[in-house]
């Protein structure tokens, strides 16, 4: 744990005083402001988007700025409205009900988010897929969720499954001609130019699903995280208080809409809060990167750990030809956020960035650093107002402060997904006496910040003590040719533990006999009560898309077992 602390960078954010909004916060007063009908019913499309394009104010303002290859097409809430109803009248069109399913397997492009509105507009129900899955994968998602619908590019269409596409009824096509591989198929834009620019919005339950992400499990196949249109009480607060976002703001969330990160705060939550929304169509690249924060007068930035190891090692020189002057705040999401990054962004990017921490499951960011509050370098941070946390033993007791546990939530948030799709049990395992166990080890020192140790699965025993693989990488990753670290705990003869960390090597380090044995004294050093110690040098270590580390892909190797595509894994 680190103790050092750095200052406040915005006590005037909408957030002022963490405390105080902490201890009166009540979800219900977020509810009473969204949910408009007499009979309590609710259309998350209503507020983030119809709202806004029915005030003659603000009906003009850029909604979505799509960006790819340096070309950039701007959408304002009006155009947004009017996209989503046509779009919505061709759904009805072809008789698709609330409930249906609709995939989305495009890559990033304007009509991911027609599809997402469209369908939220009507009730059904929408998942957005990686372009990147494989045949496997995409087979497996098509016959679990068996969607009615399914919207692709005709460069994506040979990458269908044949094999489980019987009950696809309709594949929508973004541009043509047709493919003519499946029965159903619909050029969109031929069709729904003719459709009315007028819809009305199902009003629904709170709890009706609005839409399914997969996520990997490290026990079984990828689940279906079910989310509802209830889910926009979480993301307008937590754009609010932990994006800082207002009706001025231009939020970047450069990850992709298939990433629950892209679909919650690339979409919903700056459009509640009646932001501009930045969506970048290009790979990653530093220069393209910063020429997005300048171009668009970016206010705030939401990116991961990932991205800024990426601008680290383009250099110092690069953020200096570039105006940030429009840049407000920073935010990180996906792997801890080490505080050499930290410091580089601070001294480079002249913000401190504030790490937070989520899950697909918990569908809105839970823990946050927030704007007006100061920053523990390595801390996820304090409960987002609203969310109650604690950590908890093997038996669900809680902990004191400095115990490692696992972080439990109370499981009253409004955006806490309503089920695993059609996998009743493993929905339940989540839950215990009213908590929400995460299956994150934290630990939470004397302010109330906790701080990330790693998975439940990935503790090592030193001695009587268990360490997170988080503190031990720290250890490793202060040694000058450690690059990045990864530590797994390995089943030796009964009774004893193996440790095995996997390094990746500055530039100028080569991999040696000589620099195992060193890096393995200098663990040592720092760690009493060490068993086993192996280290293996690795070219990368296998990362989700937000930059996770997979410990369980290279356990899976260690053991000689399938491991899958780490790229093609979702967190």
């Amino acid at each position: 744990m680190i103790k050092a602390r750095v200052r406040a960078e915005n006590p005037e954010a909408n957030l002022k005083s963490y405390y105080e909004t902490y201890q009166s916060f009540r979800w219900s007063d977020v509810e009473a402001s969204l949910f408009h009908t007499e009979n309590g019913q609710i259309n998350i499309v209503q507020d983030a988007i119809d709202k806004w394009a029915d005030d003659p104010v603000t009906r003009n303002k850029p909604a979505i700025i799509f960006e790819k290859a340096g070309q950039s097409t701007s959408f304002t809430y009006a155009e947004m409205k009017e996209r989503s109803c046509r779009w919505a009248n061709l759904l009805t069109k072809y008789n698709f009900k609330i409930g249906d399913r609709v995939f989305i397997f495009l890559r990033p492009c304007p009509e991911i988010y027609f599809a997402m509105l469209a369908c939220a507009r009507i009730g059904v129900i929408f998942s957005v897929l990686y372009p990147a899955l494989g045949f496997e994968e995409l087979g497996w998602r098509i016959l679990d969720a068996e969607p009615r619908g399914l919207i692709t590019h005709p460069d994506l269409v040979g990458r269908l499954p044949e094999n489980a596409m019987q009950d696809v009824k309709h594949v929508f096509l973004t541009d043509g001609p047709k493919m003519g591989l499946f029965s159903g198929e619909v050029i969109l834009d031929q069709v729904a130019e003719h459709m009315p620019e007028e819809c009305d919005i199902r009003f629904l339950p709170p709890e009706t699903p609005l839409y399914l992400l997969y996520t990997s499990g490290s026990t079984g196949p990828p689940k279906g995280v079910v989310h509802a249109h209830h889910d926009m009480a979480g993301h307008l607060i937590t754009g609010r208080y932990v994006l800082d976002l207002t009706e001025s703001s231009v939020l970047w969330t450069d990850g992709e809409p298939a990433w629950v990160t892209g679909t919650v705060y690339g979409a919903f939550a700056p459009w509640l809060c009646g932001a501009t929304s930045i969506i970048q169509g290009s790979q990653f690249d530093a220069s393209q990167w910063y020429r997005t924060l300048e171009i668009h007068r970016v206010t705030t930035w939401y990116t991961t750990p990932r991205s800024v190891r990426r601008l680290m090692q383009a250099g110092k020189d690069l953020p200096r030809q570039y105006d940030l002057s429009h840049l407000r705040h920073i935010a990180t999401v996906g792997e801890t956020l080490l505080p050499e990054l930290f410091y580089w962004v601070r001294e480079n990017l002249k913000h401190s960035p504030h790490d937070t921490w989520w899950m697909t499951e918990t569908g809105m960011i839970c823990m946050a650093n927030f704007p007006s509050q100061l920053i523990k370098p390595g801390s996820m941070g304090k409960p987002v107002p609203g969310v109650e946390a604690a950590v908890l033993d093997q038996n669900g007791e809680q902990l004191s402060i400095l115990t490692l546990g696992e972080l439990a939530l109370k499981s009253d948030l409004p955006c806490l997904m309503r089920a695993v799709w059609r996998d009743e049990a493993r929905f339940t395992a989540y839950f215990r006496n009213g908590w929400f166990l995460t299956g994150d080890m934290v630990i939470k020192d004397e302010d109330g910040y906790y701080y990330h140790q790693g998975r439940n699965d990935d503790l090592i025993k030193l001695g009587q003590n268990f360490v997170g693989p988080y503190d031990f990488e720290q250890v490793v990753g202060l040694h000058r040719a450690v690059a990045e670290a990864a530590v797994i705990s390995k089943n030796a003869t009964p009774g004893e533990v193996e440790i095995k960390v996997f390094v990746k090597v500055n530039r100028g380090f080569p991999a040696s006999e000589s620099l195992n044995l060193e890096i393995q004294n200098f663990v040592k050093n720092n760690f009493a009560d060490l068993p086993s110690l192996e280290i293996e040098f690795i070219d990368e270590l296998p990362k989700t898309r937000s930059g996770k580390v997979l410990r369980r892909v290279l356990r899976a190797r260690e053991l000689g077992l399938p491991s899958g595509d780490p790229l093609n894994l979702k967190d």
